[in-house]
């Protein structure tokens, strides 16, 4: 009798327990999504392992399952539209979103689909990341023009700031100085700079297209368009300040438009009457005679300065990936350059940078030619995806995970920037690669074959024509 009343109370209490378990949709829906992500990881894999993988059975390739959080979305999350496509740009994916009913800036809306239609895996924001020259104020002079990018209009990009300057053939950007280093890439035409060190050791030199100069900070120098084009120069300015501002120059003309005349006589040992048509304010650009490309300084008893100011850049020879090319310029190569470094990175249609980040430096990218996306991976679940053309800039603080990707049917072509003496960066797939196997099977569920095939070196530029692409 005892032991069937134990069974009897057995039988009660479980029916009880049971019944108090909630059954609704939520749960069934939740209970048949995880049963059929674990048949298409299962199916995944053995589809892998029949391409030719070198994994033994699914059981043994796999752990299991994490049993506290759900499988990542097998959304690929392409982009919606790019330049090439006459899509009607809508905030819409999927069954996310809905048209737009109210005014709308199309072309604006075109250039941005990441933005207008975020992928599903965006969440939260980063601040803004993206910033095109177009919408800076431009400063016109006789001779050329001026604008600039610092955290007025960027505050996220806080260790750098940029300026793009235009001169006309023979033009001068007037003697000057900063109390920042300053370092330059040659967008178009050639540029000739001149400068003398604190030791009196000066320098004087033409940079092309695509070639580099650099001014320690408190370096006077000056710039001028060359003749050798009709069209004169441009070229892209970085400070590693993000707070700098090109108004705040310490202008030769400026200062002594703001001394007395008394004094300047006297500073050159020479009659004030011969100073009488000094500028009364700054020139900053102006029109002027172009020297001979081969121009010479005047001879100084200190010499020449030790270490060039300018860098050759064009002419060295870029590394090639399977999916694109780069080069890099930092103070190992170009020496007197020693806070900022460059990388000239190239990205076949179909090809990325790949995933990366930067561990001790922010990155101010320049767009140079096609169109990019990019994915901001800042943290705390955090992630915020841009797109990017010609003449646009970049901006990604140290640390945050990224990746730049061609969106378009033509060759990237951009500029990752340091406030560094050294470029460093560090490849999420080599890290994983270099990692123990099975330490990285129990955080991703992965194959053995799946990550045996993890490239050990940087892979830098992957994907592009003929790369190895998912199903």
């Amino acid at each position: 009798m005892s032991k069937f009343l134990a069974v009897v109370l057995c039988a009660v209490l479980y029916g009880s327990f049971v019944t108090s378990i909630p059954v609704n949709d939520s749960a069934s829906s939740a209970l048949s999504s995880s049963t059929a992500s674990s048949s298409s990881a299962s199916t995944s894999i053995s589809t892998s392992q029949s391409r030719g993988g070198t994994g033994t059975s699914t059981a043994s390739s796999a752990v299991s399952p994490s049993p506290t959080v759900p499988y990542a979305s097998d959304d690929p999350n392409y982009w919606l539209w790019n330049e090439t496509t006459t899509t009607d740009p809508q905030p819409e994916r999927g069954k996310l979103g809905a048209n737009i009913l109210g005014p709308q800036n199309v072309p604006i809306d075109r250039q941005n689909p990441d933005i207008l239609a975020p992928p599903t895996t965006d969440q939260g924001t980063v601040g803004n990341a993206k910033w095109p020259f177009s919408l800076s104020k431009n400063q016109l002079n006789t001779g050329g023009w001026v604008r600039q990018q610092n955290v007025e209009q960027m505050p996220i990009a806080k260790a750098m700031a940029g300026v793009d300057m235009r001169l006309e053939a023979g033009a001068i950007r007037e003697l000057h100085w900063h109390q920042t280093a300053e370092w330059a890439y040659v967008l178009s035409g050639s540029t000739q700079i001149t400068s003398v060190d604190q030791y009196g050791r000066n320098y004087v030199a033409t940079v092309n297209k695509g070639d580099l100069w650099y001014f320690p900070p408190g370096i006077p120098h000056s710039l001028q368009g060359t003749n050798d084009t009709a069209e004169g120069t441009e070229f892209l300015l970085i400070f590693p300040d993000g707070t700098f501002n090109d108004d705040d120059t310490f202008l030769l003309t400026d200062w002594l438009a703001h001394t007395p005349k008394e004094v300047i006589a006297k500073n050159f040992q020479d009659y004030i009457m011969d100073w009488d048509m000094i500028p009364g304010e700054q020139l900053y650009i102006f029109p002027g005679t172009a020297l001979p490309d081969d121009q010479k300084p005047p001879t100084s008893p200190a010499g020449e300065v030790p270490e060039p100011f300018s860098y050759e850049f064009s002419k060295v020879q870029p590394t090639q990936y399977t999916g694109g090319t780069v080069k890099i310029a930092d103070s190992t190569t170009f020496h007197i350059a020693t806070e900022i470094a460059v990388a000239e990175i190239t990205v076949e249609p179909g090809a990325m940078r790949e995933m990366h980040w930067h561990p001790t430096q922010d990155e101010w990218g320049f767009f140079l030619e096609g169109t990019a996306r990019v994915t901001l991976f800042a943290g705390t679940a955090i992630a915020q995806t841009f797109d990017y053309q010609p003449g646009d800039i970049s901006y990604i603080p140290t640390g945050y995970g990224h990746y730049v990707e061609n969106t378009g049917n033509t060759t990237l072509k951009f500029l990752e920037i340091f406030n560094t003496d050294v470029f460093q960066d560090v490849s999420l797939a080599q890290w994983l690669a270099l990692t123990p196997p099975s330490l990285v099977k129990q955080h991703l569920h992965l194959s053995d074959s799946t990550i045996a095939n993890f490239n050990r070196s940087k892979g830098v530029i992957v994907g592009g024509p003929g790369a190895k692409v998912s199903a």
